[in-house]
């Protein structure tokens, strides 16, 4: 398999290196992350994965996640780390569930699978039709709550990572940006970067925001899903509209959002992409981007489209 690697790191000492424990997690959220690409090339022992159940405020409705506890969890009073996995446009919360959680297994921390819908991961700039579509409170402050009461887990930014695929990698970078006293790890795999960005130009050219395919929304409720109102694509397609103005698309891109945060208080970026897919030039130009402005990244590409193999 052809895979480069690359990191990139400013002179001197990076500030949020000094702590040997956060390294540690920095370096175990990397080696999963590096891992989801690998998937090919190994099997490990497969971990239990558990589906819980919880009514989010924010949206004001039953939501699903799927959990993979480390080996040993039961057996003992330690407290993990936990890495969020954000699942793409048209996914769904047991779609990671289906792989990363057995490259997982052998390493110490929590792997939390959430469901986003097709919501971008994004507080929604109006909902309608009696729909709640504060998606980035959802996880914020119902989700990872939710998470830490009900699970040992390190409760604490040097706890927590954040990574995703496409519209999750878009999701988990903005999260990660927005929020970087929660997360000190956040990653994109083919992420959607450029999201906020594109639809700013759409609203400056006076045309609809894009959202999702429309092609593609069914009304057909998927079985595997099985969340009460939340199981076809029409139903986890917010109704409403998610960005209004074109500084409220500024509020959500990461090309903006990277450049107000201290290097100090950054959490560590990676990203990765396949060369083959359509969205490999957005992960170059946010690399550059960083490259530009000296703020530490790992970058990762390979042979691949845009599509789960």
């Amino acid at each position: 398999m052809d895979f480069a690697i690359k990191y990139i790191a400013p002179k001197g000492e990076f500030s949020m290196h000094k702590n040997t424990r956060l390294r540690t997690w920095h370096g175990v959220a990397c080696m999963l992350m590096l891992a989801l690409l690998l998937i090919a090339c190994s099997q490990p022992e497969v971990q239990e994965i558990q589906t819980i159940d919880f009514f989010a405020e924010s949206v004001d409705r039953p939501l699903k996640y799927n959990i993979a506890l480390p080996k040993g969890y039961a057996s003992s009073q330690t407290r993990y780390p936990v890495l969020y996995l954000l699942h793409g446009l048209m996914g769904d919360y047991t779609q990671w569930a289906q792989s990363a959680p057995d490259f997982a297994a052998d390493l110490d921390l929590i792997v939390v699978m959430p469901d986003g819908g097709n919501s971008w991961y994004v507080n929604w700039s109006r909902s309608v039709e009696g729909e709640k579509n504060n998606w980035e409170d959802c996880f914020i402050q119902d989700l990872i709550p939710h998470v830490d009461d009900r699970f040992r887990t390190i409760a604490a930014r040097e706890g927590r990572a954040i990574t995703g695929l496409s519209m999750g990698g878009y999701g988990a970078v903005v999260l990660g940006l927005r929020h970087p006293d929660v997360f000190c790890s956040v990653g994109s795999h083919s992420g959607a970067l450029n999201y906020a960005a594109s639809n700013r130009r759409r609203l400056a050219a006076a045309e609809e925001v894009w959202v999702v395919w429309e092609d593609r929304l069914s009304d057909r409720p998927s079985p595997r899903i099985a969340i009460e109102g939340f199981s076809s694509q029409v139903e986890r397609t917010p109704k409403g509209d998610i960005f209004l103005t074109m500084e409220e698309c500024t509020a959500y891109d990461p090309f903006k959002l990277i450049l107000e945060i201290s290097l100090e208080n950054l959490p560590h970026i990676y990203l990765d992409c396949g060369i083959e897919d359509s969205l490999l030039s957005i992960s170059q130009d946010f690399a550059l981007l960083l490259q530009e402005n000296n703020i530490p990244f790992t970058y990762a590409q390979s042979p691949g489209e845009h599509i789960w193999d």
